[in-house]
């Protein structure tokens, strides 16, 4: 008879769920206050991100990482169809592919984030770095798989995703072991040719963007962000008193500015206690990779926490002033579907991974499971 084995349960890791829930709870929170018919839709972004959990949590992913390459050369396809067969909006960017007979459009540069994560844990999995690090040569090789994708989302242009998309690659290989001797020379290669890259490599709302950073006198949104925040105090404004948002003064107050608005609501202490929540779940994140063994746990793990950590970092930066506006979401907090969804998706295949870790070898003892 098939049953719940409860060893493998035990091995469940409650404490990344404990800490996502309130992230969750506050967001509609705000969303619902702010604008809210958004906030149904991100209840129902919520609903069909639980249904993925449970769909990918009880998915036997050891048994079908032969399936990992595909996944990953899928979504490659996905974003060289974006150069011939995408669509555009806002300035223009062409970043979307129209899904026929059912009206909606897809971001495939959403979906190669988790593609290259499996990706880059299913080619360390099968290679392990050495006692001194990944050598020239296997370096080259997974750095291949990091700028392909990179390479095609630039060209979009959609530079932040982009950018999001080298440093998770690239801070997990650090963490995995690289020899430092190619670190070296890759950090002398970026200072040389910054000038080059600015110069003749970006566009000229990318320029805009860093002019108005390092410029004396922010732009209109960050201006309308830092007064937000400002108004907020050590405790925050009633609903009524926040003005900033409630009179439309604050831009994207339920995405990309959420975070002002959250102060600009329930002040120091409640945007202390949301950054306290991302630095609890990134140190545990990093503590599962860094005192686990199996390379799959390990990549994913130090994966979700890298990209967490830049998202928030670049996120709150850019509401006080200290990074360009660019279109990065607070993650598992700002409204929207595709991050949202992302993250839930790549908490899920590591729920796997830890939860039915020695699953295999309570099988050989005869207990069998669901899964």
């Amino acid at each position: 008879m098939w049953r719940i084995d409860k060893r493998i349960l035990a091995q469940f890791d409650f404490i990344s769920i404990i800490l996502i829930i309130p992230l969750v709870i506050t967001s509609n929170w705000l969303i619902d206050e702010a604008v809210p018919a958004l906030a149904q839709k991100q209840l129902a972004y919520v609903g069909v991100a639980a249904i993925a959990f449970m769909i990918v949590f009880l998915l036997p992913i050891r048994r079908m990482s032969w399936f990992i390459p595909l996944i990953y050369w899928l979504n490659i396809l996905l974003l060289v169809a974006v150069e011939f067969f995408g669509t555009t909006r806002g300035m223009g960017a062409q970043r979307w592919l129209e899904l026929p007979f059912i009206n909606a459009t897809i971001q495939p540069s959403e979906f190669v984030k988790p593609a290259l994560i499996l990706m880059l844990a299913y080619m360390i999995k099968k290679n392990p770095p050495p006692k001194g690090g990944y050598e020239l040569k296997d370096f080259l090789k997974l750095s291949a798989y990091i700028l392909i994708p990179f390479a095609l989302i630039v060209k979009e242009p959609d530079l932040g995703t982009a950018l999001v998309l080298l440093i998770i690659g690239y801070g997990t290989l650090f963490f995995i072991g690289v020899n430092w001797k190619i670190w070296a020379v890759i950090f002398t290669g970026i200072l040389i040719t910054s000038p080059v890259v600015y110069k003749f490599g970006l566009h000229d709302y990318q320029k805009t963007r860093i002019k108005d950073f390092i410029s004396e006198k922010p732009s209109y949104h960050v201006q309308q962000s830092i007064i937000a925040i400002g108004s907020g105090g050590l405790s925050g404004n009633s609903k009524e008193e926040a003005t900033q948002t409630q009179m439309k003064f604050l831009p994207i107050a339920t995405s990309d500015f959420i975070f002002a608005y959250l102060v600009e609501r329930t002040g120091f202490l409640g945007g202390l206690s949301i950054i306290t929540i991302y630095i609890l779940l990134i140190l545990h994140l990093l503590s599962i990779s860094a005192f686990n063994s199996d390379y799959f746990i390990k990549v994913v793990s130090i994966s979700i926490s890298f990209m967490i950590f830049v998202y928030m970092g670049v996120n709150i930066s850019m509401t006080i002033g200290y990074a360009p506006v660019v279109g990065v979401p607070l993650p598992m907090f700002s409204y929207g579907g595709s991050s949202f969804l992302n993250f839930i998706i790549l908490f899920a295949i590591m729920q796997n991974l830890i939860t039915f870790q020695y699953k295999d070898q309570y099988d050989a003892r005869g207990t069998k499971s669901f899964v």
